[in-house]
């Protein structure tokens, strides 16, 4: 009896290891156009954004970071294999082979526990390629909004773990991209510019955080992060972090597409851009 309590115990100890085990992350912040500070290495071997990730993996313990600005080498079926979550700070049209992508789009992403996080720039990159913005979302359409402007975010959903650190609403400085390809009957909004509290009124409705089911995986979108004061602001990298979970299956969201929020957005904007004119 005492070795097969032994026997239980060791076998309970070797699952809860397992459980503990962090997932891993493969951040990926090449530019193929555009570079962003952040993804900027300088002298230093991890850039500002490749740091705050590391960073928050060790912290939290969710998760270890590998980063890349070598996709040829790195984002390939063979290396994939080893990760649940991929991030993207991007921008362009990578130099990643078409049956490594297949591979990422077809099978890697559709697997239940793998998730993609876009983060800013991210729907910057593949501009023509449509099964790019088919998984993300959307692709860049401008940025009225420059890196100095002050914008008020409103948040549509508090409960989804991705969304639910901003609270109601957060008005903070940063870059804000409109978007083109937009298919708002696909993903779940949870965040959206606040036009009526904008310096400059746009008659669209301008997602700023989105969620989509991809396959049995999951994927994210958000379009903060030009700035690099936001890679160290607590509530961006708790929302990262939420999203993060969600992918993973330890927190609960919904990602039902809600393309009627969309709608209502798009009105409201229109409503607060021609109140502006007045």
């Amino acid at each position: 009896m005492v070795r097969l309590l032994f026997c239980f115990s060791l076998v309970a100890s070797m699952a809860m290891l397992a459980i503990a085990e962090p997932a891993r992350l493969l951040m990926v912040t090449q530019s193929a156009g555009y570079r962003h500070g952040p993804v900027k290495r300088e002298k230093m071997p991890l850039s500002p954004a490749e740091r705050a990730i590391t960073e928050l993996g060790v912290s939290t313990g969710l998760f270890r970071a590998d980063c890349t600005q070598d996709v040829a080498a790195d984002f390939t079926k063979e290396k994939l294999q080893h990760y649940d979550l991929v991030l993207f700070y991007t921008t362009g049209d990578l130099p990643i082979a078409e049956e490594d992508l297949d591979y990422f789009f077809n099978d890697w992403l559709k697997q239940k526990g793998h998730g993609f996080i876009g983060t800013h720039s991210a729907a910057d990159t593949f501009h023509n390629y449509k099964p790019y913005w088919d998984m993300i979302g959307g692709t860049f359409n401008g940025h009225p909004w420059g890196a100095g402007s002050t914008v008020t975010i409103t948040v549509h959903d508090q409960d989804h773990p991705a969304s639910k650190p901003w609270g109601e609403e957060v008005t903070l400085k940063d870059e804000i991209y409109r978007f083109k390809n937009w298919q708002p009957e696909k993903v779940r909004v949870l965040m959206s510019l606040n036009m009526a509290k904008t310096e400059l009124k746009e008659p669209y409705h301008v997602p700023v955080l989105w969620v989509k089911e991809y396959g049995d995986g999951k994927a994210m979108h958000m379009s903060l992060g030009h700035r690099e004061d936001v890679w160290t602001n607590e509530t961006y990298l708790a929302s990262l972090l939420g999203g993060m979970k969600w992918m993973l299956g330890q927190e609960p969201g919904d990602a039902t597409p809600n393309p009627e929020l969309s709608a209502a957005q798009e009105l409201k904007a229109k409503a607060d851009t021609e109140a502006a004119k007045k």
